[in-house]
């Protein structure tokens, strides 16, 4: 498995489909933040709108625009001139999902086709690409010849949101897991040259140890192990991990190690000392340590409180 694969399928998100809006003149739509573990997305289908963050930022929306808040951060939709309110919201129901627009006369011709979900995942180590993620996460796929096969992606889900055949809103919700990994890969590689773990993914030669280090990390690496992977000296390896991970080797090892045990904790009965074993450390005590160092709880206590939220375990 792919190193990106393989860190989605540890985060485990979710996807779930909210609503979809068809919008036209002004409107404004405040979206309150949520609790940690959920991330809303946005999906613009058609039309064209502006995103107010809490922080003040305006990011324009076009056609084929997906935007995530990974920390459930709180915002606010708005039509492109940022006008006064046209009219008011009314709810429905289009047959597949809960439908929000301002004027019906426009519901074949809306300046906005807007599909708005979330992806609900497990906070904490586990979810280490999510939290890695920018807030918000904004990919652009409008006009851009590399990825077409976004683009054939989301006029799939066009086409199924106005169909709305049986079954459509399954296929949707699948669509929208694929649509997340595709702008996972675009993003890493639109910011190659930055750094953070999608810049890590992307570069080809220290990708390849992070696939190690996350194929087996039980093995007690070495730097110069590692190194050798990425066919580089231990000192040329160190520093250009550092320079893309924003983060030394060995905190990074730590960090997918423990992304693994929270995965194992949450999703199997395995013990703390045999999943102490699988991911690198020679004794229960010596996970249990570096386990609350990193998480700021035991295994156990992370088990019990994360099966007492809703997660049991396999």
């Amino acid at each position: 498995m792919d190193t990106l694969s393989r860190l989605i399928e540890v985060a485990r998100p979710q996807a779930s489909l909210d609503l979809r809006c068809l919008l036209t003149g002004g409107f404004d739509i405040d979206q309150a933040s949520l609790e940690a573990g959920i991330a809303p997305f946005h999906l613009v289908l058609g039309g064209a709108c502006v995103v107010e963050t809490a922080g003040g930022a305006c990011v324009a929306l076009n056609a084929g625009d997906f935007m995530l808040f990974p920390r459930g951060a709180a915002h606010r939709v708005r039509d492109v001139g940022r006008g006064a309110v046209t009219a008011p919201l009314t709810s429905s129901h289009d047959g597949m999902l809960p439908l929000r627009r301002n004027d019906a006369r426009a519901a074949d011709a809306p300046e906005l086709d807007l599909l708005c979900g979330r992806f609900v995942y497990a906070p904490g180590p586990s979810a280490l690409l999510l939290n890695a993620l920018p807030d918000p996460f904004h990919v652009s796929l409008g006009g851009v010849q590399s990825t077409g096969a976004l683009q054939t992606l989301i006029a799939l889900m066009r086409a199924e949101a106005q169909r709305r055949q049986p079954g459509a809103l399954a296929i949707v919700t699948a669509l929208s897991q694929a649509l997340f990994a595709m702008a996972l890969r675009v993003h890493g590689e639109q910011h190659a040259s930055g750094s953070g773990v999608l810049a890590l993914l992307a570069d080809a030669r220290l990708g390849a140890s992070v696939q190690g280090m996350l194929s087996a990390p039980e093995r007690a690496w070495t730097i110069a192990e590692l190194g050798e992977l990425a066919a580089m000296s231990r000192a040329t390896y160190a520093r250009h991990f550092n320079e893309r991970a924003g983060m030394t080797v060995m905190d990074f090892l730590t960090q997918i190690r423990m992304t693994i045990a929270c995965d194992l904790l949450l999703r199997t009965q395995r013990s703390a000392a045999e999943i102490g074993e699988a991911v690198g450390y020679q004794s229960e005590a010596a996970f249990g340590k570096a386990f609350q160092q990193s998480v700021g709880l035991t295994p156990g206590r992370y088990r019990r409180q994360s099966q007492a939220n809703g997660q049991p375990a396999r």
